[in-house]
């Protein structure tokens, strides 16, 4: 029996991510679209292929406003806070801004982006995530870290005096051959800052990286235990609230762009290698659905106007509970069966076998309306969403 259509009652929110691709130096961990910026980037042909992106994709806004935007990388306060206000300025002018908008920056610690928090303060961007990933020097250069430990703290005391009150401090663990002194070292450096929000995730060796080629020697899989679980103790310690995986906010500031995305909300993509997720509703010529938007993902490509630049894709029916889940089950809080419906058009029905078997192997629990992950859910949330694949 095939699988029913979607059916929406109304639009999710709309989000808006910006990707800008160059770094001046690749990672070794980092399995990202990002590229060693030349010289000379080219950055004002850049920003045209963006506005260019962004107009193309206006038949997705469907009549609503951006609730969140964030400029992703790569590192994108590389380029000129001109830059920046020209696409936001084409962005309130095209789609148009929720009053509560929430626009984040994606940082690097780094002299020469520093200097330009105040006028990235100015144009409208009121976020900055700062890619810190430890205070020891020693570790920065293990993980081919340009900025030293000087650089990261002064980077946070500049955003401050930027205006910057609400910001994310991106921090790393079970970094090569790191000790659980130094890794909650690191984690305390960052609470006595008082960041609104941390990020606060462990290193892996992903695929395509220069980690998988020549992997560093990690701690045991019993240190990274330890560090977590005493981490995640002294993050609790300071009032800050694990909402996420790897997310941790003080109350009330969890990241609006990131919540859209793991309550299955719908964000337009632009920018080499972006990828969008659109419902796409009460349409006289075609039946609801939930569609893919991919760009192409070489920054040269990208640039020549010849060039294909989005791709379309349709998220067939019998994918879309295994998709939600993927997302929601991220959120300690979870989902409740209403959203579900909401976000994935689906009847809450197609749950009920999953939840119920989930319950039973202690994996989920019930809380009101909400149906949330349990401590041993969370250790093992693959498992859980391939109950519902």
């Amino acid at each position: 029996m095939p699988e029913p259509a979607p059916h929406f009652t109304q639009l999710p929110p709309l989000s808006l991510y910006i990707h800008i691709p160059w770094c001046i130096k690749k990672c070794p961990y980092c399995d990202f679209n990002s590229h060693t910026a030349s010289t000379e980037l080219p950055e004002q042909d850049y920003v045209e292929a963006l506005l260019a992106d962004l107009s193309n994709d206006f038949d997705f806004v469907q009549g609503r406003k951006l609730t969140s935007i964030f400029f992703g990388g790569g590192t994108p306060s590389l380029f000129k806070p001109d830059s920046m206000a020209t696409i936001l300025d084409a962005a309130q002018q095209q789609i148009g801004f929720s009053d509560d908008i929430e626009i984040t920056l994606e940082a690097n610690p780094g002299t020469f982006e520093q200097q330009k928090f105040s006028a990235f303060r100015a144009t409208g961007i009121n976020r900055l995530s700062i890619g810190i990933q430890s205070f020891d020097n020693q570790q920065l250069r293990r993980l081919g870290r340009i900025h030293s430990s000087d650089e990261a703290l002064r980077a946070i005391e500049m955003a401050r005096q930027a205006g910057f009150e609400n910001f994310n401090l991106d921090l790393m663990h079970g970094l090569p051959e790191q000790s659980l002194e130094q890794a909650l070292a690191d984690l305390q450096t960052a609470i006595d800052f008082s960041p609104a929000h941390l990020s606060w995730y462990q290193l892996t060796i992903e695929a395509n990286t220069e980690f998988h080629k020549h992997p560093p020697l990690l701690p045991s899989d019993d240190s990274r235990w330890d560090i977590y679980q005493q981490g995640q103790a002294l993050l609790a310690e300071h009032r800050y609230q694990q909402y996420e995986v790897s997310a941790y906010s003080q109350p009330g500031k969890a990241s609006l762009h990131n919540l859209n995305y793991w309550k299955f909300g719908d964000y337009l993509g632009i920018g080499a290698g972006a990828h969008g997720k659109i419902t796409q509703s009460n349409s006289s010529q075609n039946p609801d659905q939930l569609i893919r938007s991919r760009k192409t993902r070489a920054p040269k490509d990208y640039l020549n106007k010849t060039t294909t630049q989005r791709r379309i894709e349709t998220i067939a029916p019998e994918d879309i509970v295994g998709e939600f889940m993927m997302n929601a089950l991220r959120l300690n809080q979870g989902f409740t069966k209403t959203a579900f419906n909401q976000y994935s058009g689906l009847p809450a029905s197609y749950l009920e076998e999953g939840i119920n078997r989930a319950c039973d192997l202690e994996l989920l629990t019930v809380v009101g309306q909400h149906i949330q992950p349990t401590a041993r859910g969370r250790l093992f949330l693959d498992d859980l969403a391939g109950l519902f694949i």
